[in-house]
């Protein structure tokens, strides 16, 4: 039952007595534990849980400095917290996953504050979902409140070593922020766990030839459309070109499950464009990469439709676990067991 209701003595990574700020699963498991903190807050607000756990935090060093509220159903959908103190700090060090360490994804410093969002809880939020899956959540009341708060925690103490955090629905909402934040010249620390990937769900079919097959036709069918539309001298394609090649430089880390249908696709995103590559079709590659179907078709007609899932790089880190079920394979508290057999590979968007 404690588990369930996300106690932290029950469900929390009690393991980590002492946090090595250089070690990669250490990183993560802190910023997923003040995700979970994010969803302590709001079912706590329900009365579902007693007061909320604030372990979730404060075993870390944390001190929760602000919670984020939607202006529209007035839920709480993320939380600020700032870093007091490291009274569990070890002082032995741990050498990062090869993925990790050949981008320096931090350096070793512990984060001076963390911006963490929270996935899906309640009815309320599928209009969110909703809004994900049409590729216009920067239209919601959450990615303004969370883009303020993130812009005012920078203009207090400087960009150095703040977090962005968010499970589900709320990698959703950082990754947008991130971007954001990247054209505006901060590449903040991203941490996306279970990410959504909204595209035709490939993955479904057992068939690998099958797979790649569809693949390849998607990826050829969608970067015609976009070299169509760019050479007809589309205005928001070559917008959102422009957006993506700013984000070279910014690398978030996200955490997938192959066997969550949410966030599956990344991989096959990303691997389908080495795919395309060593195909000799690297400039088809290139455009599907930057472009998203549905965004495209919702341009055409006139509607705003940016495709802010789409990335030209990260760390992706790879759930080896069995999972027995969807529920597990999307759950927030398979990144802090200790029990994980992880695979790890940087993608790079040359």
């Amino acid at each position: 039952m404690g588990y369930e209701r996300g106690i932290f003595n029950h469900a929390g990574p009690l393991h980590l007595s002492a946090v090595d700020w250089s070690n990669s699963g250490h990183r993560s498991s802190v910023a997923a534990c003040l995700v979970q903190g994010a969803y302590s807050l709001e079912r706590d607000r329900h009365g579902d849980g007693g007061a909320p756990d604030s372990s979730w935090w404060e075993f870390f060093g944390f001190q929760l400095t602000q919670v984020l509220v939607d202006q529209q159903d007035h839920s709480i959908f993320g939380a600020i917290y700032e870093l007091k103190f490291s009274p569990h700090s070890s002082s032995k060090h741990h050498h990062l996953p090869a993925a990790a360490a050949a981008g320096g994804g931090g350096g070793g410093n512990p984060p001076k504050h963390v911006i963490a969002f929270r996935g899906t809880l309640i009815k309320a939020d599928i209009r969110l979902d909703v809004q994900c899956i049409s590729n216009t959540l920067q239209k919601s009341s959450r990615f303004h409140v969370g883009f303020q708060a993130v812009q005012a925690v920078i203009s207090m103490a400087g960009a150095e070593d703040v977090w962005l955090a968010g499970h589900s629905l709320g990698s959703s909402i950082a990754l947008l922020v991130g971007r954001n934040m990247v054209e505006m010249g901060y590449h903040l620390e991203t941490y996306l766990f279970n990410p959504p990937f909204v595209s035709l769900p490939v993955h479904i079919f057992k068939n690998e030839k099958i797979r790649q097959g569809l693949r390849f036709a998607h990826t050829v069918v969608k970067s015609g459309m976009a070299f169509a539309m760019s050479t007809a001298q589309n205005k928001k394609i070559a917008e959102n070109d422009e957006a993506f090649n700013l984000l070279l430089t910014w690398i978030p880390y996200l955490f997938i499950n192959p066997s969550d249908p949410i966030c599956a696709e990344y991989l096959e995103y990303f691997r389908n464009r080495e795919t395309m590559v060593a195909a000799g079709a690297g400039e088809i590659g290139r455009f599907a990469a930057r472009n998203s179907v549905r965004s495209m078709i919702m341009s055409a007609s006139g509607k705003d439709s940016e495709p802010s899932h789409l990335i030209p790089s990260a760390y992706l880190t790879i759930n080896l676990n069995h999972s027995p079920d969807l529920m597990a394979a999307h759950k927030l508290s398979q990144w802090w067991r200790p029990d994980l057999t992880l695979d790890y590979k940087l993608y790079q968007f040359r």
